[in-house]
């Protein structure tokens, strides 16, 4: 049989049901069927996955492929597509210092207000420039107050609420956000104890943030506990978690008075005083002095793919509802991204609570993913910021060589694994697919536990799986 011909008859039989139907010609060449290497995964919970032609949108196989599953991180692919149609490549996000007033003999006559525009990446070492160029400008303090404005996006405690308490990725999220609204602690052995920092390095500086405290506990558990005193963000960590030493980032929940605080210390050293900042709800007019703009949003997206960024995810999926013209608190506008979705692709299935997929009440279907991916993904290029993945053997280690290229976002939480990408198959044939499995029962059984009994191994072997049907859409539909 030649290779087009024989290729037409598989996919024929992928047809119905979308598993294939001829299990003794696949023996033949020696490629295990879809129902062989479920079984062989040997995973508790739900799988689902489709794969499609590309070009044609034809499914070539699936098994419960219109069955709604969490997406996890696999979700800021759609994210991602949300911020490109509404806000398009060239946005940027933009940090403003205002002043109320003339400057006058040195002094802004009036108030200094450092604005945030929802920039998820802000780092220390922009608000270090920021403060190098308001010097440069003849500024050596104000008459007025220092203000932080954080009101360009909703202000949300956490992302997700079933989350450790120090988790980094589960920040919170505003209008004014720095470092991924993180804070970073490090301790080291000094005499008999330890000795504590909490501070918001970046490459160039690392001032002390005075917004967050840390104290030694002396228990095995928890690990960490937090409280809000006074505006302060207390920490303590169990002194049998410490060892000879180590650093952490924690999440932030006051990013403004966080911001505020850091750039006091860095204008503080470039010769301008400021007072304590203080919060505003409403944003003050006046004269913009400095500003700061992010990267374009193209890579700033390609970033975030990479590096799986929680923050960013919401802070481009909010903003984008807000120029929709939506409510973009986080769960409105993961419902505005949902209806954006159906109108789009038509993706029934679609429920979003939020924009990163942390949340795990969000469900997409993989056939419905397969539709975005394909419909909207290809033309806008989504495949171009998504992270090259590499294949994972039978032991779960990456393979150091494949024969066919995938760029996919994966996406992880506890007793969840899921993989939604683009492939291109030996002969140049392009197909993309989306692999679902979760076990929520276990996920609820595991709460807040960072590592659950069991759940290294089941995202273990999610992965292999994902890696094996990988393999076998690339013979199959690949000659």
């Amino acid at each position: 049989m030649d290779a087009l011909s024989r290729r037409k008859v598989l996919q024929a039989l992928a047809g119905g049901a979308g598993l294939l139907a001829c299990p003794s010609l696949l023996k033949a060449q020696g490629i295990a069927s879809s129902a062989e290497l479920v079984r062989a995964a040997g995973l508790s919970g739900d799988i689902g996955f489709v794969v499609a032609d590309l070009r044609s949108g034809q499914v070539l196989e699936q098994r419960w492929g219109g069955k709604a599953m969490p997406p996890a991180s696999a979700l800021k692919s759609i994210t991602s597509l949300y911020a490109l149609e509404q806000l398009g490549s060239d946005f940027r996000f933009g940090t403003r210092l205002i002043a109320t007033g003339p400057v006058a003999g040195g002094l802004i006559q009036g108030d200094l207000v450092l604005a945030g525009g929802g920039d998820p990446t802000l780092s220390t070492d922009d608000l270090q420039a920021m403060a190098k160029a308001l010097a440069s400008k003849g500024v050596r303090g104000v008459t007025g107050r220092f203000l932080t404005w954080a009101g360009a996006l909703p202000y949300e405690r956490e992302i997700a609420d079933d989350q450790p308490v120090y988790a980094g990725y589960n920040p919170s999220i505003s209008g004014l956000m720095l470092n991924f609204n993180r804070v970073h602690f490090q301790w080291k052995r000094a005499g008999g104890g330890w000795a504590l920092s909490m501070d918001a390095r970046g490459r160039d500086v690392q001032p002390r943030a005075y917004t967050a405290k840390v104290g030694i506990a002396n228990r095995a558990r928890p690990t960490f506990t937090y409280s809000d005193r006074g505006g302060v963000e207390t920490w303590t960590v169990a002194s049998t978690a410490l060892g000879k030493g180590g650093s952490r980032w924690l999440p932030v929940r006051h990013p403004a008075a966080y911001a505020g605080d850091v750039f006091q210390t860095l204008a503080r050293a470039q010769g301008v005083p400021l007072p304590t900042p203080e919060e505003v709800r409403n944003l003050p007019g006046g004269t913009v002095l400095v500003s700061h703009a992010s990267e374009a949003l193209v890579p700033l997206l390609r970033s975030m793919m990479k590096y799986s960024t929680n923050i960013t995810a919401e802070a481009v999926g909010m903003t984008a509802s807000a120029r929709l013209g939506a409510d973009s608190s986080l769960g409105a506008s993961g419902r505005a991204m949902t209806e954006w979705l159906v109108q789009r692709t038509g993706a029934r299935s679609a429920r979003f609570t939020d924009h990163s997929g942390l949340g795990v009440d969000a469900k997409i279907s993989p056939q419905d993913m397969v539709g975005a991916l394909r419909l909207l993904g290809a033309p806008m290029g989504l495949r171009g910021l998504m992270k090259p993945f590499q294949l994972r053997d039978a032991s779960g280690r990456p393979m150091k060589t494949q024969p066919f290229a995938v760029d996919a976002k994966t996406g992880t939480l506890n007793f969840v694994s899921t993989l939604a990408g683009y492939m291109t198959a030996p002969d140049g044939t392009e197909l993309v697919f989306a692999i679902f499995t979760g076990d929520l029962a276990r996920r609820r059984k595991a709460g807040t536990d960072p590592q659950p009994p069991g759940g290294r191994a089941w995202v273990k072997a999610s992965k292999i799986l994902q890696s094996r049907l990988l393999e076998r859409w690339a013979a199959i539909y690949g000659r």
